[in-house]
């Protein structure tokens, strides 16, 4: 999906079975729990939640040190010779005193009759040659040079391409339709009813396309969902009036309150945000006689395969899926519905029996359906209030938050859903290191929006991150505290939050003035979270002008997140979180009006320019702890640290996203 798994799963094979870099292949893994299962989720195949490397780390270098010792002992056997002896460099095993040596593969086949060891000497973080430097990715050239596969580039005999017209509201349903129109389309084949819409297939995109342009089809809305965006958020806002289910309880937040002498309050409104994948979803799904093959950029391997095996009534093992590249997913491939792909399958459904071998589907969305096709990181509300003392002291904070769960009834329900708390909701606000003795966090789930919702790249602090550091930086002000000071009085528990965020203020060079062009306001701004066990701390310089426009200039990276097994690739990934935040932050929004979602295209949705890019430093803390995420913990300081900078210069705090700029005019 882009973030470097393929590079770095191989670095840790090929460190501890010291392979040559340069003769390293890695392809997509078939749908196999038993073989490739997430021991983080277990027994599931997939990768989500930033959890391959730190899932990888000790089985990819057990992996490697095993298959290290067991082509030594093959060598020493072959060649007499004890089996400390032998050497083994960049897919060489050698053994000096005779001047004998062996590639791998002319070992491979003696090596793999050897007994499996049960244990192995893994190498000491010393000695590594891969691990912490800066070690080509597998997957460049292929991506460069137009190698690559992708499900687009998929061609198969026989095979159909199909374009479905969907429902304007989630909810609705087909009524009737008229196919005359679309048939007679050159290029058209077949018109389709699936419980998803009207499916119309096609020698080519471009025919099936134009054949669904053709269609009429009159819909059943009768149960469709049809609340507009600001009809939810005014009821998210009714809801944030009481309490709700309890998510941490720390001290006496109601006696810090009603001793308090001044009490600082603000609200923040987040929206749907679509993923809006540069490859929209896709699937190739062909019925065979003995079970069912797809090709498709995976993300969840078992959830589709089981989902797929209870839909065409076959076993597990019968669905082979093809895990092909994908063009950016940010979690929109690994539905828990396994949306798209069971739309694929349905219209497989549909004309299996028209003749007597049935084709392959190749499913495409073009970009409105992406846009309008639902699963979107979800709308939220928050609502903070923080207690002082009559010292000037932090004594209390709540914290109460409003929006839809995306994890009620999926398979992770048991897993991640506690007493009713949606634990993704809350995280990063549930688990605030900040030292404040008396805490409260609640949380509503409304469970009547029919609008689809899914993880979206960091998931739920998404939303968090911004409003507890955005809110700290208020509660600054009112103390008179400089942010980095305050928080880091506030960290003295957690210092893999203090070290990230001490790092970057030092390499921002914070406290040093900023110098600001005639009618220009600058200002840096401050953010530290944590997200799946990484920590992320940033410093933002934001350049705000007379008509309340801002250009964000530069933004300083700290990251703890374990071992960096591939140090170029943290700073990409988090030099590519900096870039997908502001998008969200400066222009993000999926809005309905009448249930129907306004955004299309990238002209109502438009992502970040490359001339709009900041520059971006990433500083790596040196670690020999494991491993944690790096694909999403990017993400959540970037909003954050940019709007502190912007109350920085304009004594403004922004309370929505995306970024009202109109509140900014000097």
């Amino acid at each position: 999906m882009g973030q470097g798994t393929y590079t770095g799963l191989a670095t840790i094979l090929a460190e501890e079975l010291d392979a040559d870099w340069k003769h390293v292949r890695v392809e997509g893994a078939a749908a196999d729990a038993k073989r490739y299962n997430n021991t983080l989720w277990g027994p599931t195949q997939g990768t989500g939640g930033s959890t391959a490397m730190a899932n990888s780390w000790d089985q990819m270098r057990q992996a490697g040190a095993t298959g290290r010792a067991m082509l030594v002992t093959a060598a020493a056997k072959r060649w007499n010779v004890g089996v400390a002896d032998i050497a083994v460099c960049e897919g060489i095993v050698s053994h000096a005193g005779s001047a004998r040596k062996a590639s791998f593969g002319e070992l491979a086949l003696d090596a793999a009759k050897e007994t499996v060891p049960t244990e192995v000497k893994l190498k000491d973080p010393r000695d590594f040659r891969l691990i912490g430097k800066q070690a080509r990715r597998t997957d460049s050239a292929a991506k460069t040079n137009g190698t690559a596969q992708f499900t687009q580039d998929v061609f198969l005999p026989g095979m159909l391409v199909a374009v479905v017209a969907h429902p304007p509201q989630f909810g609705a349903t087909v009524k009737s339709f008229d196919a005359s129109r679309a048939k007679a389309v050159k290029g058209v084949v077949d018109v389709v009813q699936i419980p998803q819409g009207v499916a119309v297939l096609a020698k080519d995109t471009w025919s099936a396309k134009k054949g669904r342009d053709a269609l009429s089809v009159n819909w059943d809305d009768s149960k469709a969902f049809k609340l507009g965006t600001d009809e939810i958020l005014a009821r998210y806002r009714e809801m944030a009036r009481k309490p709700g289910l309890i998510a941490r309880q720390t001290g006496d937040t109601g006696k810090a309150f009603a001793g308090a002498a001044r009490v600082v309050s603000a609200s923040f409104d987040f929206p749907y945000l679509a993923h809006a994948a540069m490859e929209p979803m896709n699937c190739v799904v062909q019925l065979k006689a003995d079970g069912c093959e797809v090709w498709n950029g995976e993300q969840s391997q078992t959830v589709d395969q089981g989902r797929l095996a209870e839909f065409f009534g076959l076993k597990p093992e019968q669905v082979k899926i093809n895990m092909l590249y994908a063009g950016g997913s940010f979690g929109r491939r690994a539905s828990s519905q396994s949306d798209y792909v069971l739309e694929a399958a349905h219209i497989v459904k549909a004309i299996n029996g028209r003749s007597s071998v049935t084709p392959p589907v190749k499913l495409i969305w073009l970009r409105e359906d992406d846009m309008r096709g639902g699963y979107y990181r979800p709308l939220f509300h928050h609502a903070l209030e923080a207690a002082l003392d009559g010292s000037g002291k932090l004594v209390g904070w709540r914290h109460r938050l409003v929006g839809q769960s995306i994890i009620a009834g999926t398979p992770f329900t048991a897993m991640l859903v506690k007493d009713g708390i949606d634990q993704v909701s809350v995280e990063g606000a549930a688990n605030l290191p900040y030292a404040i003795p008396n805490l409260t966090v609640d949380l509503h789930t409304p469970t009547d929006i029919g609008v689809p919702v899914l993880w979206w790249r960091s998931v739920g602090s998404s939303h968090t991150a911004y409003s507890t550091e955005v809110f700290l930086d208020q509660v600054a002000v009112a103390m008179g505290k400089d942010p980095v000071a305050l928080r880091l009085e506030l960290l003295s528990e957690h210092p893999r939050h203090a070290g990230v965020l001490k790092l970057a203020s030092e390499k921002a060079h914070w406290g040093t003035p900023l110098k600001a062009a005639a009618g220009e306001r600058r200002g840096r701004g401050v953010a530290v979270h944590e997200s799946f066990n990484s920590f992320v701390a940033q410093v933002a310089e934001v350049t705000v002008k007379k008509d309340g426009s801002i250009k964000v200039e530069r933004v300083v990276c700290a990251v703890d997140c374990g071992t960096a097994i591939n140090p170029d690739n943290i700073r990409s990934q988090v030099e590519g979180a900096v870039g997908f935040a502001l998008s969200a932050a400066l222009s993000g929004e999926i809005t309905l009006k009448g249930g129907r979602v306004e955004q299309g295209n990238f002209d109502s949705y438009p992502l970040l320019r490359i001339g709009d890019m900041p520059k971006v430093e990433v500083h790596i803390v040196p670690s020999t702890s494991a491993p944690t995420g790096i694909g999403e913990p990017g993400v959540p300081p970037l909003a954050p640290a940019v709007a502190n900078a912007i109350a920085a210069a304009t004594g403004k705090f922004l309370h929505r996203m995306p970024f009202n700029t109109a509140e900014l005019v000097a």
